[in-house]
């Protein structure tokens, strides 16, 4: 008994943890969700972004945003591509401010300088954590 209570408390905190679905599960995002950044650029790059799957904002969309625009709505075990311009771009994740149910309500504020290069192409990952929350990290090659 007193394993199960010892066990029990760090099973549900590892619940709430993210993790990488298989690729084979992975979604892109509805059209209806895309807000931009979706056109071919001659000369620019490519963003990809993808969402873990997990307990913690399961029922909630994500506001990914580039140079601070919100350029889609990405719900868990979704990926979504941007095509940007060349530069640094401020690839960042927020409250989507569309939602209106509690979702909406919190605070989240998450960025990173991306530098892009002509023909380049950058993944990253949303990640969730019952302690520190939402997170946007690059995925090593």
């Amino acid at each position: 008994m007193r394993l199960i209570g010892a066990v029990l408390p760090l099973l549900l905190l590892v619940g709430c943890s993210s993790w990488q679905p298989a690729p084979e599960d992975i979604k892109p995002v509805p059209a209806e969700r895309l807000l931009g950044y979706q056109t071919a650029l001659e000369r620019g790059g490519q963003l990809s972004v993808k969402r873990d799957v997990g307990g913690m904002g399961g029922g909630c969309y994500v506001a990914v945003l580039v140079d601070r625009t919100v350029a889609a709505r990405i719900g868990v075990g979704e990926q979504v591509r941007f095509q940007v311009p060349v530069g640094t771009r401020v690839l960042s994740i927020g409250i989507d401010k569309m939602d209106d149910t509690l979702c909406g309500m919190g605070r989240l504020r998450r960025e990173l300088a991306v530098k892009v290069e002509p023909g380049s192409q950058q993944d990253f990952r949303i990640v969730s954590d019952n302690r520190k929350g939402f997170d946007i990290l690059p995925v090593e090659p």
